[in-house]
């Protein structure tokens, strides 16, 4: 039996990259997934894909920067499938520049798109996980949540802010049977990253140990993992994704 069967599971940010890839591996795992962003066509294409496969899915518009938004999706999904089990908090932005030229609005849109909304959703849903007593929270992060990097002040104060999001909330509600952990991927090929230059390209594969970037795919399998009944005694944690680029 595929070991996610009879599970739901919402993906915020699914319409490409990363979030894509998890709800793809989601549904082969048997569960049914929740896709939630803002490209209706893109959203559409990969529930096409996933029931083409076999699996079950559906489509659901959400800017995550709107907290009515949020509110009003997580309870169209209660209401259309029952539960959300499994939650993965991928959604996010980047503005990057210098800290000396970032402006105001650059800062308040990344730090509500990538953090501050992995709190309202974490809000939204954690109330079907209680009443439940099981439930796996998932949240997207970055290496640069944990290193740093210039002209991501934004960027890396949100995904740093994920890390103590998630256990802090770990904390809360482990004796529920819910975990919560954070995956901080490193270098991965995906849009967001498709536009850096072949210098700085380079210049990041000589931090990589492996000497390549990673796959959507393989930030995926992780969080299949995550999800599972396997990594039931895993919480708090955050699991690096990033070929060697931050150890330890």
């Amino acid at each position: 039996m595929q070991p996610l069967t009879g599970r739901v599971a919402l993906v915020t940010g699914a319409s490409q990259g990363i979030g894509r890839a998890c709800a793809m591996v989601l549904a082969e795992a048997g569960a049914t997934v929740a896709l939630a962003a803002r490209n209706e066509v893109n959203l559409q294409d990969a529930v096409v894909a996933i029931t083409a496969a076999g699996g079950k899915a559906a489509a659901y518009k959400l800017d995550v920067s709107s907290e009515d938004e949020i509110k009003a999706v997580v309870k169209r999904i209660l209401a259309e499938l029952g539960k959300v089990d499994i939650l993965v908090n991928n959604a996010g932005i980047a503005r990057d520049q210098l800290i000396m030229r970032m402006k105001r609005a650059d800062w308040d849109a990344v730090l509500n798109t990538n953090l501050t909304s992995a709190f309202l959703t974490i809000q939204a849903v954690i109330g079907s996980m209680l009443k439940q007593r099981w439930g796996r929270i998932i949240n997207i992060g970055s290496v640069m949540g944990r290193m740093g990097q210039v002209g991501q002040a934004n960027y890396s104060s949100a995904k740093a802010g994920l890390i103590g999001l998630t256990m802090a909330v770990a904390r809360e509600v482990a004796s529920r049977n819910i975990t919560v952990n954070c995956i901080a991927p490193g270098w991965i090929e995906t849009a967001m990253t498709a536009s850096i230059t072949p210098e700085m390209r380079e210049n990041i594969l000589k931090l990589v140990p492996m000497q390549r970037p990673g796959q959507d795919v393989e930030v995926a399998h992780a969080v299949r993992f995550l999800a599972s009944e396997e990594a039931g005694y895993i919480t708090g944690d955050v699991m690096n994704v990033n070929g060697g680029m931050l150890m330890g």
